[in-house]
């Protein structure tokens, strides 16, 4: 089995460390990736006198970010955003909302969330309301809810429908009317 390689990261690399930083990985992992991309090399007290300042500038940009991430965290709770689909009678949509969906959204609505901080189990298929998790790091997250509506064919079913409930309501109050009216000549009739 292979032992571990000791490098020096000279750039942030995601999920392993930030430059300046001296990490343990896999031969391979070292020999394929970080190596040939010039993302790490290999330790000397130069380079990471010569990194130091590098290193200075990432943990303050990392500050900030955090900082930024802190607020919209802050900002998104119990924030409501309203998607409108295309759908069936039904109400399963023709597509699906995905996390995309929900963080184009969200930086529409003027949050700076990216698509990798929301959280989805499953992509919503249905019209209706849901609540969704945006996280960017263990402790920092927020429940929103996401209200999937109809788009306009649904919605002019809807009110087609309205509207012939209402057509229905008249025509059986214009009939009632018509009976009480009918009953009022027979009352005169039979007085007079």
């Amino acid at each position: 089995m292979a032992r571990p390689v000791e490098l020096l990261l000279t750039r942030n690399v995601e999920n392993l460390g930030i430059v300046g930083d001296i990490v343990k990985v896999r031969a391979g992992y070292a020999r394929n990736y970080l190596l040939p991309h010039a993302l790490a090399e290999h330790p000397t007290d130069a380079k990471i006198d010569a990194l130091k300042d590098a290193r200075a500038k990432a943990l303050a940009e990392i500050a900030a970010q955090r900082q930024l991430r802190e607020e919209t965290i802050t900002k998104l709770t119990g924030v409501i955003i309203k998607l409108v689909r295309s759908c069936n009678d039904q109400g399963v949509l023709y597509g699906s909302i995905t996390q995309r969906d929900i963080a184009d959204a969200l930086v529409n609505a003027g949050y700076a969330v990216d698509m990798r901080a929301v959280r989805l189990a499953a992509p919503f298929r249905r019209i209706g309301s849901y609540t969704c998790t945006i996280q960017f790091e263990k402790e920092l997250k927020a429940d929103i809810s996401i209200d999937v509506a109809a788009d306009r064919t649904l919605e002019s079913a809807e009110e087609a429908k309205k509207a012939e409930e209402a057509a229905e309501a008249a025509i059986q109050a214009a009939e009632a009317e018509d009976r009480e009216e009918m009953a009022a000549k027979g009352r005169r009739k039979s007085k007079g």
